[in-house]
């Protein structure tokens, strides 16, 4: 059960989720805690324009991780958020989209949960989300997909495997998270599940941000196409959909006329 003590009693953690990177996308409740907040340990793709809204004696600490990289053990972010809310701190535990969605959070609760630390979850728009709407698109459609899918392109054991018969189905849509490095893995088991070589595949870099690109392509083609746009960003690749021409025309304007 989570503790409710309060902050005059002890320090507190609050699991914040910073959206995609826009700053207008973040919740009234996020921006109350992250100003009120001693400690922000936060992500490494988190925008500086989320950063810059930090109150001014906030210490901010980087305790990102990245893909295949180097990275910061699990292990010591829960150590570093203990050791800083058991010492009186308002932390500010600052994740990249909503804190629930692939962001290792049951193993950051069970940590302060244990030594004793109150706790609360903030909600933020996730990156499908923001990428969706980035495309003029609904995850889900009458007639189409009555579910979605959220998938990450790899685990702890490395390139994630899932149901590939279901997904593979006329009409499914998945949203799949950190799916670069893994997207010849996943059209390859696609394929041979039987699923339609042109069935469309968007990718949608830095979701919601002014440097956002989005990436029309369908499975035959993805990896290649995937190699020659040289994507550094975050991004969120959706299976079964493709922008609304109206959408796409507009970005393509916006691009030619910056």
């Amino acid at each position: 059960m989570q503790v409710t003590q309060s902050h005059d009693v002890t320090g507190h953690v609050d699991f914040v989720g910073a959206g995609p990177g826009d700053p207008e996308l973040l919740t009234l409740k996020a921006i109350k805690a992250f100003e009120s907040a001693d400690i922000v340990l936060h992500d490494r793709l988190i925008s500086a324009e989320i950063l810059q809204l930090a109150g001014k004696t906030a210490v901010l600490v980087d305790v990102g991780k990245a893909g295949f990289g180097p990275s910061w053990k699990q292990a010591d972010i829960d150590a570093l958020l203990v050791d800083y809310a058991t010492k009186g701190q308002r932390v500010v535990r600052l994740k990249s989209g909503d804190p629930t969605v692939f962001g290792r959070l049951d193993e950051e609760i069970e940590a302060v949960e244990a030594a004793g630390v109150p706790w609360q979850i903030v909600p933020g728009i996730t990156a499908a989300s923001a990428a969706v709407a980035s495309i003029g698109q609904s995850l889900t459609q009458r007639g189409r997909n009555s579910s979605v899918r959220f998938l990450t392109g790899h685990d702890m054991k490395g390139f994630a495997d899932h149901d590939w018969n279901a997904l593979a189905r006329p009409g499914a849509v998945a949203a799949i998270y950190m799916g670069k490095k893994s997207a010849r893995f996943i059209q390859g088991r696609l394929i041979m599940h039987g699923a339609d070589r042109a069935t469309p595949i968007t990718l949608v870099e830095n979701a919601s941000r002014p440097d956002q690109r989005i990436l029309a392509t369908d499975l035959d083609r993805l990896p290649n196409d995937l190699s020659a746009a040289e994507m550094d960003g975050p991004t969120l690749t959706f299976f079964g959909l493709a922008p609304r021409h109206a959408v796409q025309a507009l970005t393509e304007f916006k691009k030619e006329h910056a």
